[in-house]
């Protein structure tokens, strides 16, 4: 069967998304999703993984498999761990040298490094155990604790899509009304992207593409259409006036009424929501990102997670730069420029890796 490139093109319109707004200060930054709605390329991929879960592992978690599988799932979860540990470290170096390089100590006060400098011992602890994250360093943990509790999303939706959403979407409540959340350990913070809180949206992306590889597409009518373009045309409204100093909350909790990212309020969800459903049910939309395997955008999506880690690699090295040359735009636009070109070199590079370990196909008789 051949693969449905749509989600890689959305994947990595995501990931280049996400890299730019990792180097704030500079041009291509008024250009992400984030200055045109209440959500951004986060919540974009976040549900696109729930999407990709649902396709991958759904029709796999079934009687006699379900081990097996919930296995492969914490594997990558492991993996996510992993390279969430390797970033972070990365980071701490690239922050570290460009202070002893440029004579810049400041920069060790940058994204939340200062506690563990002051903190060493604790510091390192606290990191292994994601009791501290790095500023812009927090998405893997995120999705990682997410991918935990995957084999139990999938048990719940073999028993019933409507269970599933009730369970998840409980979890998200209480957790926005409560302030569920992991905590940090050097400060009274806690963690910038609350997995208790994100997991609804990963749930969703399950529910819908389990949904659809039944045979049972998402339903066209025109009045759903009209409300999600609708909300979405509002949303844009909303952040290009900079309203946000209206209070429109009518003394309803924050979780349904604010814009607060950690616990993913409703606004932001329902935007994320409404944008995905409109680029799966518009045809213009949907067709035009069924693009061949051999495309730039389809080769970044398909290697989605060193692709991720090359951003954020990059993406400090960009905060450096801005830092010492003053947050000067222009310098920041050029290197996010050569960043996003990195981006499609290094899926190429990928690409041709991957065909030097397939088998040779066996010589005609």
């Amino acid at each position: 069967m051949a693969r449905d490139t749509r989600l890689d093109v959305f994947r990595a319109i995501c990931l280049i998304m996400i890299f730019i707004n990792h180097v704030p200060g500079q041009y291509l930054e008024h250009l992400t999703s984030k200055n045109f709605g209440f959500s951004d390329s986060a919540e974009a991929f976040v549900l696109i993984s729930g999407l990709s879960a649902g396709l991958a592992y759904g029709r796999k978690f079934v009687p006699g498999k379900r081990i097996a599988t919930a296995i492969k799932i914490w594997r990558r979860a492991f993996t996510l761990y992993v390279a969430h540990i390797m970033t972070s470290i990365i980071t701490l170096a690239i922050f570290a040298g460009g202070a002893l390089y440029f004579g810049r100590q400041e920069l060790v006060g940058e994204i939340n490094i200062r506690p563990l400098v002051d903190h060493t011992e604790q510091g390192i602890v606290a990191m292994v155990l994601l009791g501290h994250q790095l500023g812009y360093n927090n998405i893997l943990s995120m999705y990682a604790i997410v991918l935990l509790v995957l084999p139990g999303m999938l048990l719940l939706r073999n028993i019933s899509a409507g269970l599933l959403m009730a369970v998840s979407g409980a979890l998200w409540l209480s957790a926005g009304l409560f302030h569920i959340v992991p905590a940090n350990f050097l400060d009274e913070g806690y963690w910038f992207l609350n997995p208790f809180s994100w997991q609804f949206l990963f749930a969703i992306g399950i529910v819908c593409m389990m949904r659809t590889k039944q045979g049972r597409p998402l339903p066209r009518h025109p009045l759903l259409i009209g409300l999600a373009g609708g909300y979405v045309l509002i949303s844009l409204f909303w952040v290009a006036g900079s309203l946000w100093h209206y209070d429109m909350s009518f003394g309803l909790p924050a979780v349904l009424t604010g814009f607060d990212k950690t616990f993913l309020s409703a606004p932001r969800l329902l935007h994320v929501l409404a944008v995905g459903y409109l680029c799966a049910v518009i045809p213009s939309i949907s067709g035009w990102a069924r693009l061949p395997m051999d495309h730039p955008l389809v080769r970044v999506g398909r290697h989605s997670l060193p692709i991720f880690i090359l951003g954020t690699i990059l993406a400090m090295l960009g905060q450096v730069l801005m830092f010492v040359t003053g947050h000067d735009p222009l310098w920041g636009t050029l290197f996010v420029m050569a960043g996003i070109a990195l981006h499609f070199a290094y899926a190429r590079y990928l690409d041709w890796l991957s065909t030097l370990t397939k088998p040779a196909a066996p010589l005609a008789a």
